[in-house]
């Protein structure tokens, strides 16, 4: 049998492949619109790769066009700077005369510090006063004796010669230095004079006013917490020999002249410009080896008066105008008044200067001393204290002086020993004396009255140059705070070294009153 074709069923097949063509095409079509708004979802989706496209716009933008993130910062905080200020402080202490009388130290006086045969001991007279000594940042004393040795009797007035303990026992009570020059340094002559220097510098305490020969230096610049101290040291002598030292009669003879740094008494005539060249000399050097301030201890005046006389005056004047800045009196064993002093060749200079100090120790005791004269005050000493202030510009000036009146009590121990005490009478320990000291009323009634007479000689001039110190102090630091709140303003000018005045004929001066 033959097969015929079916034009029906050839006609249905076909559409069916057409749709099913159909169908594909949209799928296709389907599926890339998906991935196309895949895409496009991506794209704003933030992703870090992604460019940047502004909303509504095809156009891309690159990220260096993008604008800078704008933020808030602080100014810079701006320090002051610090005002100059002081940076130290140095306290120079000095006391009066070590006036050693037998009674202080020897045996037939049954003496507390005589221990048996050349074994002495100095510190109960330096027992309470310690405290004080020891606490300044220099400590000074005259010692008004020499040290010739056993080699010749131990001896007070007239002709001093003291073991060598003394010196010892003001180590102990932490002196620095002992002033030499005094009218009593050449009791044992020459050989005298020069083993007091080797014995106190060979005990670690160092020498003003005497020398080993007439080539050594006849001053001292030490320094105290970084601030230099020029100190200087002159006792008057009195031989009436233009070309021959004297001190209490006793010759200095030409070959030895320059061992001992002294000055005429103006009632013998003789021509002081050789002693002026020489303190100018003095100041001089000590400013060119970068003396912040200068310090000149004399011993000078008439012993028992309790004020200067014309000379000392005259002398302290001429002093000023120098440029030395403090004045330390000595030797009337008395203590004399404090007195601010104004420069006649510079206004803007003032010395500070104590007449004298009394003596810190001896045994001229009021109740004897009253039958020969009528101010018998000779058992009154001071602590004359010195404070020099140092800025951190490195200029240093005087702040403060002050004192703490002393007084020396003479008892017997409890172990039968007659004991001399230097009592340190400062007031605002008043209420502490009798038990610190150990003393009974009477005594205590003695020490009070001797606190009064020193303060009303010294009172005055202590306030009136404390005032001065203080309003420049004052003034300084104001000068030195406006130069930093207006760099324009003008600090404070350092301190210059002084300009000496000329030297004046002996003429020059008034007469001793």
């Amino acid at each position: 049998m033959s097969r015929k074709n079916n034009p029906s069923k050839r006609q249905g097949g076909g559409a069916v492949s057409v749709l099913l063509v159909l169908l594909i095409i949209l799928l296709i079509l389907g599926s890339a619109m998906m991935i196309y708004l895949s895409i496009n979802v991506a794209d704003y989706s933030g992703t870090p790769n992604a460019p940047a496209k502004q909303p509504g716009n095809a156009m891309e933008l690159p990220n260096s066009e993008l604008p800078p993130v704008q933020t808030e910062t602080e100014p810079p905080e701006t320090t002051m700077p610090e005002p100059e200020h002081v940076v130290s402080t140095a306290t120079l202490s000095a006391t009066g005369d070590l006036l050693m009388h037998t009674p202080l130290y020897h045996s037939q006086y049954n003496s507390a510090c005589y221990k048996g045969g050349d074994d002495y001991d100095f510190s109960p007279i330096f027992k309470f006063v310690k405290e004080y000594t020891t606490a300044a940042d220099y400590m000074i004393a005259n010692l008004e004796t020499t040290l010739y040795g056993p080699g010749k009797a131990y001896s007070g007035f007239p002709m001093f010669n003291t073991p060598d303990q003394i010196v010892d026992g003001a180590k102990d009570a932490g002196f620095d230095m002992l002033l030499t020059a005094n009218n009593h340094c050449n009791d044992t002559g020459m050989d005298g004079i020069l083993r007091t220097l080797e014995v106190v510098r060979d005990k670690g305490l160092k020498t003003l006013g005497t020398n080993m020969n007439s080539e050594e230096k006849r001053y001292e610049l030490v320094e105290v917490n970084g601030i230099k101290l020029g100190l200087m040291c002159f006792s008057y002598d009195d031989s009436q020999n233009s070309s021959r030292q004297a001190f209490n009669g006793n010759p200095v003879y030409d070959k030895d002249r320059g061992t001992v740094n002294s000055f005429p008494i103006l009632r013998f005539g003789k021509d002081r410009g050789p002693f002026f060249t020489e303190l100018e000399t003095q100041i001089k050097e000590l400013k060119e080896q970068g003396a912040d301030a200068t310090i000149l201890f004399l011993h000078w005046g008439i012993e028992y008066q309790l004020t200067p006389n014309q000379e000392q005056k005259d002398l302290a004047q001429k002093f000023c105008d120098m440029g030395v800045d403090v004045i330390v009196g000595g030797h009337p064993h008395v203590i004399q008044p404090v007195e601010l002093l104004t420069s006649t060749t510079d206004p803007n200079h003032k010395t500070v200067c104590l007449y004298s100090l009394g003596n810190a120790v001896s045994n001229q005791r009021a109740h004897i001393m009253q039958k020969y004269i009528p101010t018998p005050h000779t058992e009154d000493g001071m602590l004359f204290n010195i404070t020099f202030e140092k800025y951190s510009d490195g200029t240093a000036y005087l702040s403060k002086v002050d004192v703490i009146p002393t007084w020396t009590d003479r008892h017997t121990n409890e172990s039968g020993k007659l004991e001399y005490n230097i009592l340190p009478l400062e007031d605002a320990r008043r209420d502490q004396w009798q038990e610190m000291f150990s003393i009974d009323d009477s005594t205590l009634t003695a020490a009070s009255k001797s606190y009064d007479r020193t303060m009303k000689l010294v009172g005055e001039g202590l306030e009136a140059s404390n005032a001065y110190l203080t309003q420049m102090k004052e003034q300084r630091d104001a000068d030195y705070l406006a130069a930093v709140m207006n760099p324009g303003a003008k600090a404070p000018a350092p301190t210059a070294a002084p300009t000496p005045a000329a030297v004046p004929d002996s003429t020059e001066l008034a007469p001793a009153a």
